[in-house]
């Protein structure tokens, strides 16, 4: 083989690599775009629920938006999946297609940062709630050990998971 045929391997070689590439770029596009799509399912889910469910909890929620986001100062931001809101209360949803632990963490996290973000809520008692379709395996005793509500789906619509005793935990 000479030099010649070698280095016109090895062009054909990277050729390949870059195309695999593209369309493991493609293939990881629809993937996320997937993804959304079924956040925005579980959203659709909860959303129309979520006053009934605490209400049913006696929270009374006034407002209810969806996709709420903010950043301060030039900070990184915070996106909030469902917020309810009352005078005594801020209600954060995080809404998942697949619930984990790490997600339980994550939205902990959130919560932590709440009123650093959203002062006007500064007066609120903010509390949460994890919402998913599927819930792996110990993610919901997890989440209401952390103080948090837990949104499954029941039938064609969702329920709380924690007890009528359950007390939310405050941040």
């Amino acid at each position: 083989m000479t030099t010649l045929e070698m280095e016109k391997g090895f062009q054909e070689i990277w050729k390949l690599f870059a195309e695999t590439d593209r369309k493991l770029k493609e293939t990881d596009d629809k993937i996320e775009k997937l993804i959304g799509r079924w956040s925005l399912f579980v959203e659709g889910l909860v959303v129309p629920a979520a006053k009934r469910l605490f209400r049913e909890r006696g929270i009374e929620i006034k407002h209810l938006s969806q996709h709420v986001d903010v950043s301060r100062d030039g900070q990184e931001g915070m996106e909030i999946d469902i917020l309810g809101v009352n005078g005594e209360y801020a209600v954060l949803i995080e809404a998942k297609s697949t619930l984990g632990v790490h997600d339980v963490d994550e939205h902990i996290e959130r919560l932590k940062k709440f009123k650093t973000f959203f002062p006007e809520y500064s007066d609120r008692k903010a509390i949460g709630a994890v919402a998913g379709i599927v819930i792996r395996k110990g993610a919901d005793k997890y989440a209401y050990k952390k103080g948090l509500f837990v949104i499954a789906q029941s039938g064609d619509t969702v329920t709380i998971l924690n007890d009528m005793h359950f007390k939310p935990k405050e941040w």
